[in-house]
């Protein structure tokens, strides 16, 4: 098939692999602009950008695909489908209907439940058992259109975003190469009213550990929010970031350390695995506290 291909960031970059190694004809890739970076603050072309030109395909990163402009380059790509993944640019509806069939949006969620932003951080946030892809024929609302295929996998007890990063990218990028060469035979599946929820865009003030609350709770933000923006305490003067969970029993004040980095919480415990201190790179527990003296409460 010839393919549009939008997309921006590292999650995106295993789909478009995939989509290159089944054989499609990529006309063009779509992602946004590059934006300033590092300390030079340079500006840096994004993951699927990058990969993208080092497979020779051609790149656009518009601003927008409001202009009349863009959108009459985009028609002309005369696709037979386009394939978006996390891209971040509302697709107006003339862009929607260019590609003989239409645009196929791969969700990280079982729709309806988690529409929106930050599906994978919000499954995990709130202690959903399971989590997966869909791909989905876009309409003009919010992830609302109808669905052609799905596939769920577990969300294990100490599970980051980050594990499950992966794992949904990689499952999505077999999924959507099954969808193209079943594409005539799928039947779309409206999404029913009942189990609607939205996944917020995380808000960085909600990754402050506030060690009052249910250990459950507790574990599912520190696991939810890593690698980014990261879960964190302040120990001394330092602000570490706790990358790994799990709630165990325990009993005491809230905020007490136990023993390790075992933490008594407003109702049992966390036992913090990973973390990542000011400047350091992400290590287990056991090897951070070599360099790292808890203080008896947090």
């Amino acid at each position: 098939m010839r393919v549009v291909f939008m997309g921006t960031p590292d999650f995106s970059v295993g789909v478009l692999e995939a989509l290159v190694a089944a054989g499609h004809e990529i006309a063009c890739v779509y992602c946004q602009p590059p934006r300033p970076a590092g300390r030079g603050k340079k500006d840096r072309p994004t993951p699927v950008h990058a990969r993208a030109e080092s497979l020779g395909l051609m790149v656009r990163h518009p601003k927008s695909l409001r202009d009349a402009d863009e959108q009459a380059e985009f028609a002309a790509l005369n696709a037979d489908v386009a394939v978006v993944v996390a891209y971040g640019l509302i697709l107006p509806q003339v862009v929607l209907d260019a590609p003989k069939h239409g645009c196929l949006n791969i969700h990280a969620s079982l729709l309806p439940r988690w529409r929106g932003a930050a599906p994978i951080q919000r499954a995990i946030m709130a202690g959903d058992a399971e989590t997966g892809v869909c791909i989905m024929q876009m309409e003009a609302g919010l992830d609302t259109g109808p669905v052609l295929l799905r596939a769920a996998t577990p969300i294990g007890a100490t599970d980051t975003s980050g594990d499950l990063h992966q794992r949904l990218s990689q499952m999505g990028a077999r999924m959507i190469v099954d969808t193209l060469e079943r594409l005539g035979g799928l039947i779309p599946q409206v999404q029913p009213e009942d189990g609607v929820t939205y996944a917020a865009k995380i808000d960085k003030a909600e990754a402050l550990v506030d060690w009052t609350r249910p250990a459950p709770t507790v574990a599912r933000q520190i696991n939810g929010l890593s690698p980014f923006p990261g879960a964190w305490c302040m120990i001394g003067d330092e602000r570490v970031k706790l990358l790994r969970a799990e709630a165990v029993p325990g009993t005491a004040a809230a905020g007490t350390v136990l023993d390790g980095f075992t933490v008594a919480c407003g109702s049992g415990a966390v036992r913090v695995l990973d973390i990542q201190r000011e400047g350091k790179r992400a290590m287990p527990v056991a090897d951070a506290l070599l360099g790292l003296t808890l203080p008896a409460r947090l």
